[in-house]
């Protein structure tokens, strides 16, 4: 079996993730585990727990076991039965939540051990967004930060990129966060300002590694290549310095050691200021583009593009279903797909087909017979058959070239 660190930035329970899980469990032998750890301190963290593995069972294919490590259990048996499910496993993940309550339940316990010795003899370790940030020698506490306006400042990490790299090294996901509009969110909601100050405060030389959202990493430590898959990019940042990888890159590890500054590595100016970003895939966003696409079908009385639609936007909720990240739940794309289906139904009730297609032959037929009448100078016959048109809605227009009609 593999030995694989993957890293991803974000959307590990999303559609735009699910062509990069394949890719990895193809590689995996023996079970899956998923840690609970790193939300463990949030009141829907059963749910959280239960929306990935129907993820990963609908959506991916593969079954995961929960392994319940919220807190160490003070339960001698469960935490023995917790370790030994981590140690058999070929593959373990841990994702969303907070960083540093995860090094908390972590420290002083054998998981960090298990962790590493999975990429030292076989196995795939897969850390998202939060636990990602883990991985380093450092750690950003991005909710202390961010949420709660603590002074920028560096935590342990579990240094786990060292021992599969060969090198130290700090991970960033959500390097390309847009979310805060006016204000710089990129770098896991850092801004450049926060990381410039933070990266300052690193050993001299130390490589940052920056994932972006709805991305993948995959560091094979026996071929010794790193692999990005997914929507955004690599970054690897080295004294304000950066160089960028997009999807489809292969690095070595020589390359990821020698960093932005190297001979065979293109050097990007790190950017003074966010650029404009494209926005992230989300549930919200595809039921707006589902949106125009039935408004422009319905406009053109396409009903079967209509209904395609309609199964098309209630596919995506159900693809969407297992995203523990997503903040916007399915309540608006229901109410776009009900918005939907009351659309249709007026247009059902008129009648999809033109008012103009329907009547056209009958309308033509009686034109032609006031054209006869005109000609026979039968005025009266011409006349009730213009009024008895125009009481029906249909306008007459006498030209040069003939007589046209329309609806009104």
């Amino acid at each position: 079996m593999s030995r694989l660190l993957v890293v991803m930035g974000s959307g590990e329970t999303a559609p735009t993730m699910v062509k990069p899980h394949r890719a990895v469990f193809s590689r995996v032998t023996g079970p899956a585990a998923l840690l609970d750890t790193p939300y463990g301190f949030q009141s829907n963290a059963d749910d959280i727990s239960a929306r990935a593995v129907r993820y990963f069972a609908q959506s991916v294919g593969q079954s995961v076991s929960v392994v319940p490590w919220r807190r160490p259990p003070a339960d001698l048996v469960a935490r023995e039965r917790a370790l030994a499910a981590l140690r058999d496993a070929g593959w373990v993940f841990a994702g969303p939540g907070s960083p540093t309550y995860t090094l908390r339940q972590w420290h002083d316990t054998a998981i960090p051990e298990l962790l590493a010795d999975k990429l030292t003899r076989a196995g795939v370790l897969l850390f998202a967004s939060a636990a990602a940030l883990t991985l380093g020698t450092h750690t950003v506490p991005v909710y202390e930060i961010y949420k709660a306006g603590i002074e920028p400042h560096w935590a342990p990490g579990l240094n786990l990129l060292e021992a599969a790299l060969g090198f130290p090294a700090v991970l960033i996901p959500h390097y390309d966060n847009a979310e805060g509009g006016n204000h710089d969110t990129r770098y896991c909601y850092l801004g450049e300002g926060r990381l410039t100050a933070l990266e300052a405060e690193l050993p001299a030389g130390r490589l940052i590694i920056g994932v972006d959202e709805h991305t993948a990493v995959v560091f094979d430590l026996d071929a010794k290549t790193a692999s990005v898959s997914g929507n955004g990019s690599l970054t690897l940042r080295r004294a304000g310095v950066s160089a960028v990888f997009p999807a489809g890159s292969v690095l070595s590890f020589a390359d990821l050691a020698a960093g932005p500054g190297s001979g065979t590595l293109a050097p990007l100016p790190a950017p003074a200021e966010a650029a404009a970003a494209p926005p992230q895939p989300s549930l919200r966003a595809a039921a707006d583009e589902f949106d125009a696409r039935f408004a422009e079908s319905l406009a053109a009385r396409d009903v079967d593009t209509c209904v395609a639609v309609m199964l098309e936007l209630e596919q995506a909720i159900v693809d969407w279903s297992g995203d523990t990240e997503t903040s916007d739940g399915a309540d608006y794309p229901r109410s776009v797909l009900r918005g939907m289906v009351v659309r249709l139904g007026e247009l059902a009730r008129r009648g999809a087909t033109d008012p103009a297609e329907t009547v056209g032959p009958f309308v033509a037929a009686l034109v032609d017979l006031r054209a006869q009448a005109r000609a026979n100078r039968d005025y009266a016959t011409s006349d009730t058959v213009r009024d008895r048109l125009s009481a029906a809605g249909v306008e007459l227009r006498d030209t040069p070239e003939g007589t046209t009609w329309s609806l009104v």
